[in-house]
């Protein structure tokens, strides 16, 4: 609480002048007041929401299921490769006719990747079946990842997977990225 000190000087006589008062004002509830509003804000506060994305995975198959047969044929599918520098790649080739030459490279905006999807699926054998497979390789960057996913969303693309780049399609992702490498 606030105090007044009076300071008495005894009477020497002549004339009455008003004493001066010292006034000091004790600060330490305001501190308490401070810390707890700090408390409270902290406590209330929502902070930075985590970012979600949603992966729709299948179910897992019960242990008498049979798990369907995935195949798919190259006709229905298209490979898409994430690389490094925000490279794209795309094929639609086994391991043995891919080459470097058919090897693909695009890019993310509207007029590449988008266009390389919606015109392999028009050319589908069976357009109910036409599925996208992406294979980040480990360079790739997540930014990357998430560019494709909502490409998947733009094209209406309901059938895609996420797997490791195969051995064979690495070699020759691997060649490709070091034919156009500056440092080479």
């Amino acid at each position: 609480m606030a105090d007044i000190q009076v300071q008495d000087k005894g009477n020497k006589g002549g004339k009455v002048r008003s004493k001066k008062q010292n006034t000091r004002v004790d600060m330490t509830p305001m501190v308490d007041l401070g810390f707890l509003l700090i408390t409270f804000f902290m406590f209330t506060t929502t902070f930075s929401k985590p970012n979600v994305m949603d992966l729709g995975l299948p179910a897992k198959p019960k242990k008498d299921q049979k798990r369907p047969d995935t195949e798919i044929k190259l006709s229905n599918s298209i490979s898409i490769i994430l690389g490094e520098d925000n490279r794209i790649f795309w094929h639609q080739q086994d391991n043995i006719s891919l080459t470097e030459a058919n090897l693909n490279e695009t890019t993310f905006d509207r007029e590449g990747i988008r266009k390389v999807i919606e015109k392999a699926k028009n050319s589908a054998e069976n357009k109910d079946y036409f599925t996208v497979i992406i294979k980040p390789s480990d360079d790739a960057v997540y930014k990357n990842f998430v560019d494709i996913l909502d490409e998947m969303a733009i094209t209406n693309s309901g059938k895609y997977g996420v797997t490791e780049i195969k051995p064979w399609e690495k070699a020759i992702y691997e060649k490709k990225v070091g034919a156009k490498s500056p440092s080479n």
